[in-house]
């Protein structure tokens, strides 16, 4: 007879900077006088420099937004960094959205061949584990290319 495997929690690696909703979301905050957006939050001073409001309103950023850039790491970072054992090479996305006139940094899911990321295509978020203890599995954003894409070319790769 097998033993029932339980499904360990899903907790955020880093608590307060997105929402475990389906789907989720980044979670920042807007300047209530110039309505600049901020991610990670800001909860001091307005960091544009032609205002001084210090008032803040919780703010969710865009879902999607373009790959404006990437890179693949192929290098243990150093802790806090929990990396896998063996370690394995992981792509970083920098995304823009546009509403929001901001770009965004996030790991893409390991599934995601970096040959197959092009500058100017769609991205969504996702979240997805980065690591596990014996109580809970640690989850984080993720940027993801969109299923439908159209502009990501037959053959992938960098443009």
């Amino acid at each position: 007879m097998s033993e029932a495997k339980t499904e360990k929690p899903r907790v955020p690696a880093v608590e307060g900077w997105f929402t475990m909703s389906d789907p989720p979301t980044l979670t920042g905050t807007r300047c209530t006088a110039c309505k600049t957006v901020f991610f990670p939050r800001e909860t001091v001073a307005c960091r544009n420099p032609a205002c001084r409001s210090t008032s803040f309103d919780e703010y969710a950023l865009s879902r999607r937004g373009k790959l404006w850039s990437y890179t693949t790491a192929h290098y243990q970072p150093p802790p806090p960094y929990i990396a896998p054992d063996p370690f394995v090479p992981y792509s970083i996305a920098v995304v823009e959205l546009e509403a929001e006139q901001m770009t965004v940094l996030g790991q893409v899911p390991a599934s995601v061949p970096a040959e197959s990321l092009v500058v100017g295509m769609e991205m969504e978020l996702v979240v997805e584990k980065l690591y596990e203890d014996e109580q809970n599995e640690y989850v984080v954003w993720k940027w993801t290319p969109v299923a439908d894409d159209a502009t990501r070319p037959a053959s992938g790769g960098a443009q």
